[in-house]
C-alpha cells in the first residue's frame, strides 16, 4: 500500500508499506517495512525504509507544512534516507523530491514532478488509509516498557 505517491507520468516517487516488522512483538509491533520507490526515464532506484508511528505523524506535519506553500524534509536521522519535498521548486517551478541516503550508500536523487492540484489532498488520503490498515497499537509506559493500547 502506498503511504506516498507523487507522479506526473514520467517521473515519480513513492513510498510503499510492505506490513509490520515483527507483528506480535509488543517493541516492534508497530514498526513498519516500507520502500522507497524512485522512476524516472533517467534512474530507477528502491531503498529500504524502517517507519515508526512517530514518522507517519510527521508525514503528516509535513503535508501541513506543504499546504502552506513550505518545503519539508522528512525522515531526517541517521537510519533513513533523507527526504525533503518541495511544494514550489523554483528553478522548475513544480513541486519536487530530493532523496539522499546518507546512511549507506551516500547517493541523492531529485526528482521534479509536474503534479495536478489537489496532489496534497491525494496524500493525505493515502496517509490515513495506511493508519488505518496498520493503526498503532502499542503504547510505551516508560523506558523500555510496553503494553497493547487498550
Amino acid at each position: 500500500m502506498d503511504l506516498i505517491h507523487l507522479s506526473d507520468g514520467d517521473n515519480s516517487f513513492r513510498v510503499r508499506v510492505l506490513g509490520r516488522r515483527m507483528p506480535g512483538v509488543l517493541p516492534l509491533h508497530d514498526l513498519l517495512n516500507a520502500e522507497v520507490l524512485i522512476e524516472s526515464g533517467f534512474v530507477s532506484g528502491r531503498l529500504d525504509l524502517g517507519l515508526f508511528p512517530d514518522d507517519l505523524a510527521g508525514w503528516s506535519r509535513a503535508l501541513d507544512v506543504l499546504a502552506a506553500g513550505g518545503d519539508v524534509c522528512w525522515i531526517d536521522d541517521d537510519r533513513s534516507p533523507e527526504i525533503r519535498v518541495q511544494a514550489l521548486n523554483k528553478q522548475h517551478e513544480t513541486p519536487a523530491v530530493h532523496v539522499e541516503d546518507v546512511a549507506r550508500s551516500s547517493i541523492s536523487v531529485f526528482v521534479p514532478l509536474c503534479l495536478e492540484d489537489g496532489w496534497i489532498d491525494d496524500q493525505r488520503n493515502l496517509l490515513q488509509l495506511a493508519q488505518r490498515e496498520w493503526p498503532s497499537e502499542v503504547l510505551q509506559t516508560s523506558p523500555g516498557a510496553y503494553e497493547w493500547r487498550r
